[in-house]
C-alpha cells in the first residue's frame, strides 16, 4: 500500500526541529543583532537600520581581513589538492600494509585543531622550538614577523586539512573501474597519458566535492590562527571570523560584530552558490 505524504513530513520534523533551533535561529539573531547598535558594557542598546553595513563598506580593517581570508583559503586550497592528490595516488596503489598507512595518514586530521595548532606554535618558538633550531636561520621569529606568521598559519592548516582531501580523492579513485587502466595499458598509453585522460577526468566530480568542503571550511578559518597568532603581528593573519570575534568578545560591540558574521556568512553563501552553478555543475555536483 502506498504511504501517506504526511507520513515523510513527520520522519523529517525532528531533523527539521533540529535544524531550525541550532542553526537557523542563531543566524537570524545574528542579523537582528546586525541592525542595532549593542555595545554590552555600556549598556547601549538602539536600533541603527542598515548604518553597520554602510560603515562595512568602508572599513579599511574588514577588507584587509578579508584579504587575508581570500589568501589564505586560495593558497593553503591549491596546496593541499596537489598533495593530498599525490597521497591519495599512492595509497590506492599500495598493496601491503594499505590499512596502516590509511590510518597514520588521518592521524594529523584526527587530532583537534587547538590541540595541533598549540603543538605547532611551541615547534615555530624562537626561543626552544624545534623548527627555528633546525633551520639556518636561528633569529627568525615566525609567527612574530608580518609574512612569516601567515605562512606558518597556512603550513599548519595544510598538515591538518591534506589528510582529509586525501581521504576524499582516495574514494573518488576507488570508483574508477580498473577496467579503464587495463585497456590503456594494453593500448600502450603511458602512465602519464592515463593519468590526464583517465584519472583526472573521472575524478572531476570528487575534486569539485573537496574543492567546496574545504573552500567554505577555509574561508570560515578561526581556531588554528587564533591559537597561534591571535591574528597578529599587526593584524597580518587577522581573518573575518577573528575580526569579528576581537569585535564581539575584546571591544564589546555586538551589533558591529554581528555585522561582520553576517557578512562572513553572507561570503560564504555566494562562493557555494556561484561554485555549484558553475564549476560544480560542470564536474557534476550540481544537477
Amino acid at each position: 500500500m502506498k504511504e501517506r505524504p504526511a507520513h515523510g513530513y513527520l520522519f523529517v520534523a525532528p531533523s527539521a526541529a533540529v535544524l531550525f533551533f541550532v542553526a537557523l535561529c542563531p543566524i537570524a539573531f545574528a542579523v537582528w543583532l546586525s541592525l542595532r547598535r549593542f555595545i554590552l558594557v555600556f549598556h547601549d542598546d538602539a536600533f541603527v537600520g542598515l548604518a553597520n553595513y554602510r560603515f562595512l563598506l568602508r572599513d579599511a580593517r574588514f577588507f584587509s581581513a578579508l584579504g587575508n581570508t581570500v589568501y589564505f583559503t586560495v593558497v593553503s586550497l591549491a596546496i593541499e589538492l596537489v598533495l593530498g592528490l599525490a597521497i591519495a595516488l599512492l595509497l590506492d596503489r599500495a598493496t601491503r600494509g594499505r590499512g596502516l598507512l590509511r590510518a597514520a595518514v588521518l592521524v594529523p586530521w584526527a587530532i583537534p585543531t587547538v590541540v595541533s595548532g598549540r603543538m605547532w606554535a611551541w615547534m615555530l618558538n624562537p626561543d626552544y622550538g624545534l623548527i627555528p633550531r633546525l633551520l639556518p636561520v636561528h633569529d627568525v621569529d615566525f609567527l612574530g614577523t608580518p609574512g612569516y606568521a601567515m605562512h606558518a598559519a597556512i603550513l599548519v592548516d595544510i598538515w591538518k586539512s591534506t589528510p582529509f582531501v586525501a581521504l576524499l580523492l582516495l574514494a573518488g579513485l576507488a570508483g574508477i573501474p580498473d577496467e579503464l587502466y587495463r585497456a590503456a595499458r594494453v593500448d600502450g598509453a603511458s602512465p602519464r597519458r592515463t593519468f590526464f585522460a583517465i584519472t583526472l577526468p573521472l575524478l572531476g566530480p570528487s575534486l569539485a566535492v573537496t574543492v567546496l568542503f574545504r573552500a567554505l571550511d577555509a574561508l570560515r578559518v578561526f581556531d588554528a590562527i587564533f591559537v597561534l597568532t591571535g591574528g597578529g603581528p599587526a593584524n597580518t593573519t587577522e581573518t573575518l571570523s577573528i575580526y569579528a570575534y576581537k569585535t564581539m568578545m575584546r571591544t564589546g560591540d555586538f551589533g558591529y560584530g554581528s555585522t561582520l558574521a553576517v557578512a562572513t556568512f553572507a561570503i560564504v553563501v555566494l562562493v557555494s552558490t556561484v561554485y555549484l552553478r558553475t564549476i560544480g555543475r560542470s564536474a557534476g555536483v550540481a544537477r
